[in-house]
């Protein structure tokens, strides 16, 4: 048996030649431990490209703990309801799309693609397929803040999540990745869009 699973880009998986579309819309939700990782691979740089985003969960709240320690964090899983509907998520996917974005907030987002590709800064930038995630997250947040088009601030806001992951600091630069970032983030004129 032949499995090929192009899932992340394509939506699709194909078994034994036959390809089968996946639901729509359909998310991919990856954990990853901080530390720790005996047995486990670390993914190359090119997959981990193809998430959006890079979050940390942190430690849980005082409550949460002792309901953990208790044993009834688990019963919380057969308690969960829907929260969204199919329809409605897919109505905010739509609405994402037609945030308005002004040229000048390209030229922004190309401009802080390009300073992550600084040699003296990172050793690998910000990929095109980044910039995307950048984009698209951005006017995630723009639309969650009920606003029609984006802002610099939307790519503010998201830039951190989107971006850390996919960029290698060069050791020899002497900074850590955060403060790298928002080296960038203060050294990048902010585009002037009158809307």
């Amino acid at each position: 048996m032949k499995l090929t699973v192009p899932l992340m880009e394509e939506g699709s998986v194909t078994v034994d030649g036959t390809t089968y579309p996946l639901y729509d819309p359909f998310i991919v939700i990856a954990t990853q431990n901080p530390v720790g990782s005996v047995g486990t691979q670390r993914l190359p740089d090119s997959q981990l490209d193809r998430f959006m985003v890079c979050l940390s969960m942190g430690y849980p709240d005082h409550a949460s703990a002792i309901e953990i320690l208790k044993g009834n964090a688990g019963e919380r899983i057969t308690k969960l309801q829907s929260i969204i509907t199919k329809e409605l998520l897919t109505d905010m996917q739509k609405g994402v799309k037609e945030v308005f974005v002004h040229d000048s907030v390209y030229d922004y987002i190309i401009n802080l693609t390009e300073a992550t590709r600084d040699p003296s800064l990172f050793n690998l930038g910000l990929s095109p397929r980044g910039s995307i995630a950048l984009l698209n997250m951005a006017k995630a947040s723009a639309f969650i803040h009920q606003q029609n088009f984006l802002s610099p601030e939307d790519i503010s806001d998201v830039f951190f999540d989107v971006v850390s992951h996919r960029v290698i600091v060069n050791p020899s630069a002497k900074i850590d990745k955060k403060n790298a970032l928002c080296r960038i983030l203060e050294t990048t004129p902010l585009p002037r869009v009158q809307l």
